[in-house]
């Protein structure tokens, strides 16, 4: 089993999310039956899970992460809006930022980009009405539900020569290329070592 995929339960079983196992006698007509039988044994989920070492919420959302994917998401995401010039950060920025996207501050700054980022915070935290931890997060949760999608069958990548970057389309050739909104840009405000 996949970890973007969790076992089914009989819905009449001794196991209920919230515990309660005295629903089993009050459970309505419809989930009696051979309903188990004829549903599949494995349901994938919408959110994306590549470990526990990080788990956030956004949009309604809920994702994991383990450490490296997160940081490697982040940090791309830092490089997409033009906070950061390239993706060559040393751990104590890159632990900045990650404690930027996944506690919506920075508590106490390890590197000169968390210093950066505390002390021009009125400046850099609103660009255009746009906010840097929302961006950071969006980008982040795009890129992993791209993924998803993209392992689930529903989205292939492909090379875009116009832009110089991948691009995203159905497999089915139903739709013409995906295109991706626009972002922000930070790169007037960007950090420089």
């Amino acid at each position: 089993m996949s970890t973007l995929e969790g076992e089914v339960a009989h819905p009449n079983g001794d196991h209920d999310e919230r515990g309660d196992r005295r629903r089993g006698d009050s459970e309505a007509r419809a989930h009696s039956g051979n309903l188990a039988q004829r549903y599949p044994q494995f349901v994938a989920e919408a959110n994306y899970v590549s470990g526990d070492d990080y788990v956030v919420e956004f949009l309604g959302y809920r994702f994991g992460f383990n450490a490296s994917d997160f940081e490697q998401r982040v940090t791309a995401a830092a490089v997409k809006l033009g906070l950061v010039g390239d993706n060559e950060l040393d751990g104590d920025e890159t632990a900045d930022l990650v404690e930027l996207v996944e506690r919506d501050w920075i508590d106490e700054p390890r590197s000169g980009l968390g210093r950066y980022l505390v002390r021009h915070w009125e400046r850099v935290s609103l660009v255009g009405g746009e906010s840097l931890v929302y961006w950071l997060k969006k980008l982040v949760f795009r890129g992993a539900w791209l993924d998803h999608r993209v392992k689930e069958g529903l989205l292939e990548v492909s090379w875009d020569e116009d832009s110089a970057d991948f691009g995203y389309r159905d497999p089915n050739g139903d739709r013409a290329l995906l295109e991706l909104a626009p972002v922000p840009s930070w790169h007037e405000l960007q950090f420089r070592r």
